[in-house]
């Protein structure tokens, strides 16, 4: 099974930057607990300045790291990921001790699991080339073998142009917040998108239905809430991304 038929089922739960809310986010503690909790589990993805493809959603360290309590970085504010190396940001812990994950190291655990993965490219396009980035998170993918397990999604979408550009054969999902862009369906299908993910805010049954009857897969985010999953679910949103909402371990 692939990602676009797992998709195709209901009642997705995908479990937001692993299991946050049992564990830090975006670090390997955080998926080891995903598994078995959520259908599939999103991560967020980003460069450091050497061009090593890590896991970190904010553009900078501190919420999520001990950065700010390093003295050798004291001087180093806003702590931006991009302006510390790969061997730097090794020196960081997460909380209970936890390291900033490579994407390597987890395609490794996801290929070993047989587990369901979307990774979120954050738009680091200030920083980095917008090839560069697709290319280096598309060498792991193909290096590791594990086309059919993943969804590639972003805000950017001229990275989801260039993922169908280099390997037609991954899924993509368009992220969107705040509104839709205009012409809805035909910049969807401009795209090549397989998945339109979305806020929460901006969901209405009718969107949904239409959505729908286009072909396109639905994912909403975040959604925290039991009742708001269900009607989510009776709209026939295909998956939802939550933090908290996950299923019973299987193992």
């Amino acid at each position: 099974m692939n990602f676009l038929t797992l998709f195709a089922k209901s009642g997705l739960i995908g479990a937001h930057r692993g299991a946050r809310s049992l564990a830090p986010e975006n670090t390997l503690k955080a998926l080891r607990l995903g598994e078995g909790r959520g259908d599939f589990i999103e991560i967020d993805v980003q460069l450091s300045r050497d061009r090593v493809v890590v896991l970190m959603h904010d553009d900078t360290l501190e919420r999520t790291t001990n950065v700010a309590n390093i003295a050798a970085f004291k001087k180093r504010k806003p702590y931006n990921v991009c302006d510390f190396s790969y061997e730097e940001l090794l020196k960081l812990e997460c909380e209970e001790g936890e390291k900033i994950p490579t994407l390597e190291a987890t395609l490794v655990f996801v290929k070993e699991k047989r587990l369901y993965l979307n990774i979120e490219l954050k738009d680091i396009s200030a920083y980095f080339d917008d090839e560069l980035f697709v290319s280096l998170v598309l060498e792991l993918v193909q290096k590791y073998e594990v086309e059919d397990r993943v969804l590639l999604s972003s805000f950017r979408h001229d990275y989801l142009r260039l993922i169908k550009a280099k390997m037609p054969q991954i899924p993509t999902a368009a992220l969107v917040e705040g509104a839709h862009p205009q012409n809805l369906f035909t910049y969807l299908q401009e795209l090549q998108v397989e998945v339109y993910n979305l806020d929460d805010l901006l969901v209405d049954r009718q969107t949904v239905k239409m959505l729908r009857d286009k072909g396109f897969f639905v994912g909403v985010y975040t959604i925290n809430s039991a009742r708001r999953r269900d009607e989510l679910f009776a709209m026939g949103v295909n998956a939802i991304f939550t933090d908290t909402l996950y299923k019973e371990n299987k193992s």
